[in-house]
Order: structure tokens, then sequence, then C-alpha cells
């Protein structure tokens, strides 16, 4: 348990902060892309990039959000290099506007963080017409990373280093519906739970980890993908559920992470060298973890991809 700080083969646990998995690595010359930049994990994760020189573009739902915490991170870290653009990640015109812009800067890409998430709403569509956690969860963040992946295929090209897109899934991917991926029923309310449809969408988190990490192994590019659960943090998630809200905000201190030691994880898989040339793993507390046999499913995450595919495709 995280509780009592035990460390695993990396050296580090879950009650390391993301500073601490960090320290000691310089990260100038890098770029990143952190989707859900202006709070909690994405907030903290773009932070410390900064602090390690990382040039952080803050992928955001509202720009006032992004560009305060901008500035807030500015004022403790002056050197800090950092960007905010407009993201929604639950309208795939909002994806590929951001995405084009993105291309359209000349930027280079070495780090994609697809961090910014719904925990558990009510039942909700998004833009398109798909329920809301699968859209933002998987299918934005899907579209997001196929568009850019040249990007940071060029980047690979040019600056000899490696890519890295770390993906954050959930252990709550241990609990979807019991088919796993509802394909048949990705929109169907009568049915609908608001629990099983989150662990649906973290499932498909490491499903498509997976397979994209075999996809680049194949074209023998140099770009890893790991997805990772960050532990049971205090945020803003549960903000669909008042009681577990309140619940959590009054015990959470005693039995939660710090948003320092949540962010830690994805700070580990993305910038950490002990994580080099490692691919289609799935990270736990700073250490590889064993997902479920779902989450290891080959013809399940082929599946999910094509149905990804078919529904992020121009209509």
């Amino acid at each position: 348990m995280w509780i009592f700080g035990w460390k695993g083969p990396s050296g580090f646990s879950a009650r390391s902060t993301a500073e601490e998995v960090t320290q000691g690595i310089d990260g100038t010359g890098l770029t990143a892309i952190v989707t859900g930049a202006s709070s909690g994990l994405g907030e903290e994760t773009t932070r410390v990039f900064a602090l390690r020189g990382v040039h952080v573009i803050m992928a955001v739902r509202n720009l006032d959000a992004g560009r305060n915490v901008k500035d807030e991170i500015s004022k403790e870290i002056p050197t800090a290099k950092l960007d905010v653009m407009e993201l929604d990640l639950s309208s795939l015109e909002s994806v590929r506007k951001f995405a084009s812009e993105y291309k359209s800067s000349g930027l280079p890409l070495n780090l994609l963080v697809n961090n910014a998430g719904v925990m558990a709403t009510p039942f909700m569509r998004s833009k398109d017409g798909i329920e809301l956690q699968f859209a933002t969860n998987h299918l934005g963040h899907f579209l997001l990373t196929n568009l850019l992946l040249e990007t940071m295929k060029k980047t690979v090209q040019e600056s000899g280093r490696e890519g890295r897109i770390v993906i954050l899934s959930s252990e709550a991917h241990r609990f979807p519906y019991k088919e796993g991926i509802r394909f048949d029923k990705i929109d169907d309310e009568s049915s609908y739970s608001s629990m099983y449809a989150y662990g649906q969408s973290k499932l498909a988190n490491i499903l498509h980890a997976s397979e994209l990490a075999m996809h680049l192994k194949a074209e023998g590019i140099d770009i890893t993908v790991n997805a990772l659960h960050p532990g049971s943090i205090i945020t803003n998630l549960l903000r669909h559920h008042s009681i577990l809200n309140t619940v959590a905000n009054a015990v959470g201190k005693y039995f939660l992470k710090n948003v320092q030691q949540g962010a830690s994880t994805q700070c580990y898989v993305a910038l950490h060298p002990q994580v080099k040339g490692v691919s289609g793993e799935y990270f736990v507390d700073n250490n590889k973890s064993n997902p479920t046999l779902l989450a290891k499913d080959a013809k399940l995450a082929k599946e999910l991809w094509d149905f990804s595919i078919n529904l992020t495709n121009p209509k």
C-alpha cells in the first residue's frame, strides 16, 4: 500500500512526488503538450516539467483558467516556458482545430501527456453525440494523438531523442461493463452506469496505449507509449457526486495521495531515463504493474482501434 511508502524496483513509491522522481533530470530542449493543464494533476505536471526546463503547451478547455495557472507558475519559476492553447476533448472539431494550429506553429513535440478527463458523470453526450466519458477520456485523446503523430515522428528524426506518449488510465479499468467495451451500446442511456462507463473509458486508455505501442514498434519509430494509474487523489473529478466528494475531502488527507504525489507517475514515465525504450506497459506508483486480462486482450485492442478510427473519421 502506498501509505507505507514501500519502494518498488524503480526506487520510488506511491509517496514519491513529481519533483522527487524528476530530481536531477534536465528537460531543456524538450517540448510537451499536457492536456487538462489548468488544474489538478495536469497543473502539477506542467509546473514540474517547467521546473525541469521543458517547454510546455498547456492544452486547456478554459483559456482564462489556463492563463491564470501559467501566470502562477511563471511567478514561481521565472524561466518557465509556457504557452496556453484551447482544447475541448469532448469536441472532435476542437481537437482537429488544436492539432492544425499546433502543426502550423512549427513547434516540435517530444512529449504528449494525455492527462485530461472526466469521471463518473451523469449520462451526457459530447458535442458529437457520443457518451461523454468515452468521448472525452478516450476518443478525443485518440484523435489528438493520431493527428500529432507525424509531428512527433519528425521531432524524433530531427532531434535524435526518444518521443514519449503518456496516457492516464486508472485502476478503475478493472471495473468496466462486463463485456469491457460496449461497442454496440456505447451511447445507450437506458443501461448507463456512471462508474462502469468510467471504467470502460479507462480500459480504453490502456488498450489504446498497447495497440499504438505495437504499431510504432512495427514501424521502428523511437516513440514509446505507456498508460498509468496516478493513484487515488483528491481532485475535482468527483464533482458530480456531492456525497463522495465531501467524504473524499474530509478523510482523503489520511488515505489519499496529494496532487504532488499523484502527478509523480506521469512525470516519471514522461521524463525518467529508467523508462527509456519501455513501451506498451502499465505503471502504478512509479513502477510497472499488471492490468487486467481484458486490458491485455490484443483482439479487443484492435477492435477498439478500428472502432475509434471509424468514430473519428470526418463524416
